[in-house]
């Protein structure tokens, strides 16, 4: 809006506002930039500064607060981290007196669209993902605009869209302003985009056009509708924030859900990939295995972590590649030259962009010359395996690709230049002849100056005398306020204690060197630009490189951490199963100094399905996990911590493990539990990898252990999927004898005086006890409340609670025939009770002894009915 009341620089700023409704302005107003209305009194309330007021508007004072221009980047990390987006307005005029100053806005800062070095974390990937809608599911456009990658994918439903936005965690996502899913992803910085943009045609189009294409077969993905339509739609919202073509984005990658192993958002969480509970890094599969030694590897490496692949031919690649690292210690040389590298596929982008620093510059070059040394590591003859060197060939090739990048930036850019262009210095000497001349006039200024210094001093007489120079009024000469100063000498400035004076002489030197100055400042921000624009020939290589540096860096952090640990090469096979032998948890492994229990995993045709039982803090949670983490980390490429390992196929690994409410979405933590057990027992195949914990647990004992029962049930008879189930129900161990891919395991713990000593060993075979008593003895509770525990302990093993109802209680007629059995389930249940559990039905009990009279074959179905009523009466009789 504007208002002819406001001034001509508020109707301007107000103008540029309603271009940005939704983005914070930085309203550039000499060295400062301002804020006004409800800008400022966000920005006062989110960066703690001050709120001012400007003029006026409807009668109130305008709101306004500021920050200045050379700590900008502090305050906008700060917002941007909230979430919110800031346009930057800058004076891109000339200071003339028809009204304000001309200002455009240069670049809008998102969270999804970072490329400054200043706002972006090194070993952080911002995203920005957009999804789209339709009959055949879901699009997905993942642009990571610093690194200039695009992937996009489809998939056909809302779970496996939770999966991969739960790996992607973007930074910004953008939905169409109708989307269904608005609230499904509340958690997730949100922007909302016009149902237009998404049309598949205007999409096709736009991307066409971006590539510079007829048509999108060469990217494989001219029948991905929706991938399109994501895909425009994020290089369009790029496009507006960047204020530029994008040109960095030359390529567009497909990714196919069944290229990978899929892990849903809760299977991420509970295995704490890259995050543990609290939400850091630390303690997390990532913060132990990462050897990597540049930012571009970590970035892969944390990536490689949260999409396991499923391609032997491209695991084997990789496990060959670390392999060939391994040998010889080359790992470590390596490891020593990729840390003197630095994050060129950033870099390469801000070069492309116009944006790179003179710093970063240098850094390319050094990048560049650690090359010869790299290869020569890469290329050791001294390798005990010839057959290695092969492993290697595609990586040597990519870093071989000639280049005279360095060459070039060594004699174009200083060493050690400025920070930044701003203030000149940047562009060496003997690069450009003209730029010479007039540094070597404005350079000579110095010895100028303390010559006319020492033969003023002897004109004057005045000892004190000083001839000198400052930014904002020039060349001067100064004396103290009580020397009489010369006839010719024209006063300049008053100080306290000074006065500063200039001459004609003084004068007309400051004129040729000022001038020679700024002529060679604008001299050298045109050789700058021109530096920049010559590298741009070269980016092709240049990022080629990047990327297979990234990827070295990753595979030598693999060989670091397998020669250190002794991890061992997993062998792939097709046949579905998993075979570890004395396999490790590489985090609790890393954690602890003990000596880790190595246990092993046998799951294949004949046991699908491993029952474990054992006390609380016997390990059980640690085994399962640390399978999942093995048949991760095999399908990353790595070595695993085991003396051995087989994986067959894996298409997916779910987890059900541990307890925690959901508040935000309404969810108790039996909720929860019951919502994730039905995602897998819908959503497992044979091929995949499930590992439930405790199952059922959220609710009474007889409905936990019926739930237990049948979620194991059917993942052994439906799903047929490799499963670990960890139970405290010792009822369910009665499964291994009527199913033959059922196998009972239990963690080892034994009891000395008293106390309990957890082995933290496998075991074949079920545990005769639970140990809850001991474990929370060890916890601390207090005494009294465990003597009461162990006389209700003894109570319950000596009398079932049915024991106290008479068994003559009740009599009920004959009842009539009905065509049903009892589930042989039921019988199992009722007929495994130990005194680890309560049992079902206690022994000579009055509800036994009326089920036991009954003739199930002959009753009829009302009679039915009214048994129930009255088995009912009698279970709740005491009450």
């Amino acid at each position: 809006m504007t208002n002819s009341t406001h001034t001509p620089m508020m109707q301007q700023y107000l103008g540029i506002k309603a271009q940005h409704p939704d983005s914070m302005l930085f309203y550039r107003m000499g060295d400062f930039y301002e804020l006004f209305f409800d800008d400022a009194r966000r920005a006062a309330q989110f960066l703690d500064i001050t709120l001012t007021a400007r003029g006026k508007s409807g009668g109130e004072p305008i709101p306004m607060a500021g920050i200045p221009y050379h700590a900008a980047d502090n305050y906008l990390g700060r917002l941007v981290r909230m979430g919110l987006s800031v346009a930057i307005c800058e004076q891109t005029g000339t200071v003339t007196n028809k009204g304000p100053v001309t200002r455009e806005v240069v670049r809008v800062i998102t969270p999804g669209t970072l490329t400054e070095e200043s706002l972006l974390a090194s070993r952080a990937v911002a995203l920005l993902v957009c999804v789209s809608e339709g009959r055949e599911g879901f699009g997905i456009a993942a642009l990571d605009v610093a690194a200039g990658d695009l992937a996009v994918m489809q998939v056909e439903d809302l779970p496996r869209l939770q999966a991969e936005l739960a790996r992607l965690d973007p930074a910004e996502l953008l939905l169409g302003e109708d989307s269904r899913l608005q609230s499904e992803f509340s958690n997730y910085t949100r922007r909302s985009r016009a149902p237009w943009l998404f049309d598949q045609a205007a999409a096709r189009k736009s991307l066409t056009e971006h590539f510079k294409v007829r048509n999108l077969e060469a990217f494989g993905c001219e029948n991905l509708t929706l991938a399109i339509s994501a895909a425009a739609v994020a290089l369009g919202y790029a496009r507006e924030t960047q204020l530029n073509a994008l040109e960095q984005v030359a390529n567009m990658r497909v990714e196919n859900a069944s290229d990978t192993v899929i892990l849903d958002p809760g299977t991420r969480r509970h295995l704490e990939l890259v995050e543990n509970a609290r939400q850091q890094e630390s303690n997390t599969l990532f913060s132990v295995i990462d050897r990597t030694a540049n930012p571009m590897g970590t970035r892969k490496l944390r990536a490689w972590l949260q999409q396991p692949i499923r391609n032997r031919e491209q695991i084997c690649q990789r496990q060959d590649r670390v392999g060939a690292l391994m040998q010889d210690d080359t790992c470590a040389e390596v490891a020593k030259v990729l840390a003197n590298m630095h994050d060129m596929e950033r870099i390469t982008t801000r070069i492309l962009l116009g944006s790179a620093q003179p710093r970063e510059l240098e850094r390319l070059r050094l990048s560049l010359e650690c090359l010869p040394e790299l290869l020569q590591h890469l290329q050791n003859p001294g390798r005990s395996e010839p057959a290695h060197a092969d492993a290697l060939k595609n990586i040597l090739e990519v870093l071989q690709q000639p280049t005279t990048a360095d060459k070039f930036l060594k004699s174009a850019i200083r060493e050690n230049p400025p920070v930044v262009l701003r203030d000149g210095g940047v562009i060496a000497d003997g690069y450009d002849a003209q730029l010479d001349e007039l540094r070597s006039l404005s350079g000579d200024a110095s010895d100028f100056l303390a010559q006319m210094e020492q033969r003023e001093k002897a004109s004057t007489g005045i000892s004190s005398l000083k001839v000198g120079y400052n930014r904002v009024h020039g060349f001067y000469i100064e004396t103290n306020r009580q020397s009489e100063p010369p006839a010719h000498y024209i006063r300049r400035q008053t100080l306290k204690s000074t006065e500063r004076y200039i001459t004609p002489e003084l004068k007309e030197h400051e004129d040729k060197v000022l001038g020679a100055r700024e002529k060679a400042l604008a001299r050298e921000r045109e050789l700058y630009a021109n530096v920049l624009e010559t590298l741009k020939q070269e980016l092709a290589t240049l990022r080629s490189m990047a990327t297979t540096i990234a990827e070295l860096d990753v595979l030598n952090s693999f060989a670091r951490i397998a020669a250190e640990h002794d991890w061992c090469r997993p062998q792939l096979s097709l046949e579905t199963g998993i075979a570890i032998e004395a396999g490790r948890h590489p985090v609790i492994e890393a954690l602890i100094d003990d000596p880790f229990v190595a246990n092993p995993t046998h799951l294949d045709e004949q046991c699908r399905m491993l029952l474990i039982t054992g006390p609380n803090m016997g390990g059980k949670s640690t085994f399962m996990r640390q399978t999942a983490l093995i048949a991760l980390l095999a399908h990353t490429g790595s070595h695993v911590p085991a003396s051995a390992a087989t994986i067959g196929p894996i298409d997916r690994i779910f987890t059900r493990i541990g307890a925690s409410d959901d508040l935000a979405r309404g969810q108790s933590t039996f909720m929860v539990e019951m919502t994730e057990a039905a995602h897998i027992l819908r959503n497992a195949s044979p091929n995949s990898l499930v590992l439930m914990d405790e199952v059922g647990r959220g609710t009474s004992t007889y409905d936990g252990l019926a739930l237990a029962w049948a979620c194991a049930e059917h993942l052994a008879q439906n799903n047929r999927s490799l499963c670990l189930f960890a139970t405290h129900y010792f009822e369910l161990t009665a499964m291994a004898e009527q199913h033959e891919n059922i196998e009972n395991v239990h963690l080892d713990a034994v009891e000395h005086d008293g106390r309990i000593i957890f082995m933290h060993s496998i075991k074949k075979g079920a545990t005769d006890r639970s140990y809850g008593l001991q474990v929370a003895e060890l916890a601390g509770l207090p005494d009294t409340a465990l003597g009461y525990a162990r006389e209700r302990l003894a109570a319950l093993e000596e009398h079932s609670v049915a024991d106290t109802v008479e068994s003559d209680h009740y009599k009920i007629g004959a009842p009539e025939p009905i065509e049903s059995k009892v589930d042989d389930n039921a019988r199992v249940v009722a007929g495994t009770a130990k005194t680890a559990q309560l049992d079902l039905f206690s022994p000579g009990g009055a509800l036994q002894d009326y089920i036991s009279e009954l003739d199930l074959d002959t009753i009829t179905p009302r009679n039915a009915l009214q048994h129930l009523y009255a088995m009912s009466d009698l279970a709740n009789w005491k009450s």
